[in-house]
C-alpha cells in the first residue's frame, strides 16, 4: 500500500521552486503559501502517525534489494514538522527583511530555499540509509547558492568552504559508514531495534563525523563562515534545517541502524560521547570570545548540537527524549536569535555585541524576543529548553556518565554569560549619544515574536512532542 500524501511533502516545495521565477516580486508571498501547504501536509502525517501505521512510498529501486523510499516514523515526523512549521515565520520575516536589506535576485533566492526544504523533507522521511544519503547531499547542493547569495568575495569564499566541508565529510566518512553497514549488516533499511547481525559499534563514530552538518569539532568552521548569508538563511537553514539534518542523521542511525540496546555503553558510543563533550567545551569558549553577534550565535549552535549528539551517544530512553526535545526547543530558540540578529544588522547596521549598548530603547520588541529565546537556549524557565536539558541530564545519570553532565553544566553557564550579555547591554546600559535606528519592520516583528512565543509555549505544553518521541 502506498501513501498518497508522503511524496507531496517533497513535490510541493520542488514544484513551487520551479514556478518561482514566474512570480518575480511576489516570490515571497508564494514562499509563504508553500510553507503553509507543506506544514499542513506534515500536520496530517503527524495525525496519521499517532493514530496508526502510515504506509510508505517507494520512489525507485536502483540496485536489487535497495530502494529509494520514504517512510513515516516519529523522529522523522518531528524533524519534518520543525522545518516546515518554521518556514512559515521565516517567510513572513523575509517579507519584512527584504524591505530594509534590499535583497537581490528574490525569485532565485526563494526557489533555492524551497528546494532546500524539499531536500529536508526527503531526509526526514527516508526509509533507509541510501535515501537519507541522497537527500542529505541534495540539501548541501541546494543551500550552497544561498550561502553565496550576496556574491561578495567573502560570501563566495564561505560557499566554497561550505561545499568542501559538507561534501568532503559525507562523500568520504558518511558514505564509508553506509557501505560498511551494507557489508556487515546486509541491509540499509531503518529497522526497529536496529539492523540485526554483527555490526561493529565503532561505525557510529564514522556517522558522527560523516554527518558534517552536525558541525563537530574540528569539522565546524564552515558554520561560522556561513553566517555571511542573508539573515533568513542563517535563521531557518543554518539554525534549523541544515544543522539539524546532521544531528537528525546521528539520532536516526542510533535508533534504527544500531539500536539503543546494542549501542549503550559500547566503544563507539563512548568515543562519540567524548568527541561531543570536547565539542561542547571548545564551542562554548569560542562563543564567549566572539564579539561578532552572528558568529557568537553560530558557535552557540555548535555547542547545542553537540548536546544532541550526547543524547544519541547515551543510548537510553532519556537521552533519546532529551536529544529529540533539544532538536525542537533549540530550533525555535535559535531561529528567534538569528531573526533578531539579522534585524539589528539590517536596520541598525550593528554587527558586534560591544555595539549594542542601549539599543532596547529603540528596538524593544527585538531585544525582548532575544531575551526570551536566550532563556530557552540556555535551559532556564520559561523556555522550552529547560525540559530538553533536564532530560539529557537524566539520561546521563541513568547511564552513569558524569562527564556529559559537567559538559552540559559548563555549556549552560557559558551560554548565560554570552547570551544574556546582549539583552543586558541593550536594556541596562545607556545608549550612545548619536543613534540612528528604529524598531524592526512589522513583518519581521511578527516573525520573531511568534517563534519567541513558541519557546515559552514549549515550556508550558511539552506533551505533544514527548508523546511523539515516546512512540519511537
Amino acid at each position: 500500500m502506498m501513501n498518497a500524501v508522503l511524496p507531496w511533502t517533497i513535490l510541493v516545495p520542488v514544484l513551487g521552486a520551479l514556478l518561482m521565477p514566474l512570480f518575480r516580486n511576489a516570490a515571497g508571498w508564494c514562499a509563504l503559501l508553500l510553507a503553509v501547504v507543506l506544514a499542513t501536509l506534515n500536520g496530517y502525517l503527524y495525525m496519521q502517525s499517532v493514530t496508526g501505521t502510515v504506509p510508505g512510498f517507494s520512489i525507485l529501486e536502483p540496485v536489487a534489494g535497495v530502494r529509494l523510499a520514504l517512510h513515516v516514523e516519529p523522529l522523522g515526523v518531528l524533524f519534518a514538522l520543525i522545518a516546515s512549521v518554521l518556514w512559515i515565520p521565516t517567510a513572513v520575516y523575509t517579507l519584512g527583511y527584504v524591505r530594509v536589506h534590499h535583497l537581490q535576485q528574490q525569485p532565485r533566492f526563494h526557489a533555492c530555499f524551497a528546494l532546500a526544504l524539499g531536500a529536508t523533507m526527503g531526509v526526514a522521511y527516508s526509509a533507509n540509509l541510501l535515501t537519507i544519503f541522497v537527500f542529505y547531499e541534495l540539501l548541501t547542493l541546494t543551500t550552497w547558492p544561498l550561502v553565496s547569495h550576496e556574491g561578495t568575495p567573502e560570501a563566495l569564499r564561505a560557499g566554497r568552504r561550505y561545499l568542501v566541508y559538507l561534501l568532503g565529510t559525507s562523500m568520504s566518512l558518511l558514505l564509508l559508514a553506509i557501505v560498511c553497514v551494507w557489508q556487515w549488516g546486509g541491509t540499509l533499511d531503518f529497522l526497529p531495534g536496529g539492523v540485526p547481525g554483527a555490526l561493529p559499534t565503532v561505525l557510529f563514530l564514522l556517522f558522527v563525523f560523516g554527518a558534517g552538518k552536525a558541525a563537530m569539532v574540528p569539522l565546524h568552521s564552515w558554520l561560522p563562515g556561513a553566517m555571511v548569508a542573508p539573515a533568513p538563511v542563517s535563521a531557518l537553514l543554518h539554525a534549523v534545517a541544515v544543522v539539524k539534518a546532521g544531528v537528525f542523521v546521528i539520532l536516526k542511525v542510533a535508533v534504527y541502524t544500531f539500536g539503543l540496546q546494542r549501542l549503550a555503553g559500547s566503544d563507539g558510543a563512548m568515543l562519540a560521547m567524548y568527541a561531543a563533550v570536547f565539542t561542547v567545551v571548545v564551542a562554548s569558549v569560542l562563543a564567549l570570545r566572539s564579539d561578532h553577534l552572528k558568529q557568537r550565535l553560530a558557535y552557540s549552535t555548535i555547542a547545542q548540537l553537540a548536546c544532541i549528539v550526547i543524547g544519541a551517544a547515551l543510548a537510553n530512553q532519556f537521552g533519546l527524549l532529551g536529544g529529540g526535545m533539544h532538536m525542537l526547543t533549540h530550533a525555535f530558540g535559535k531561529i528567534t536569535l538569528f531573526f533578531c540578529a539579522g534585524t539589528i544588522a539590517a536596520v541598525a547596521h550593528l554587527h558586534r555585541v560591544s555595539e549594542l549598548d542601549g539599543t532596547a530603547r529603540h528596538m524593544p520588541w527585538t531585544q525582548a524576543a532575544f531575551l526570551v529565546a536566550s532563556l530557552s537556549v540556555i535551559g532556564l524557565p520559561p523556555g522550552g529548553g529547560t525540559w530538553s536539558k533536564w532530560l539529557l541530564v537524566q539520561g546521563a545519570v541513568e547511564a552513569g556518565a558524569w562527564l556529559p553532565i559537567l559538559a552540559i553544566a559548563f555549556s549552560t553557564l557559558c551560554s548565560v554569560l554570552y547570551l544574556l550579555e546582549i539583552p543586558a547591554r541593550a536594556f541596562l546600559r545607556p545608549a550612545p549619544t548619536v543613534v540612528a535606528m528604529a524598531e524592526a519592520p512589522l513583518l519581521c516583528r511578527i516573525g520573531f515574536i511568534s517563534t519567541a512565543a513558541v519557546c515559552t509555549g514549549l515550556f508550558l505544553f511539552p506533551e505533544p512532542a514527548w508523546l511523539l518521541l515516546c512512540a519511537i
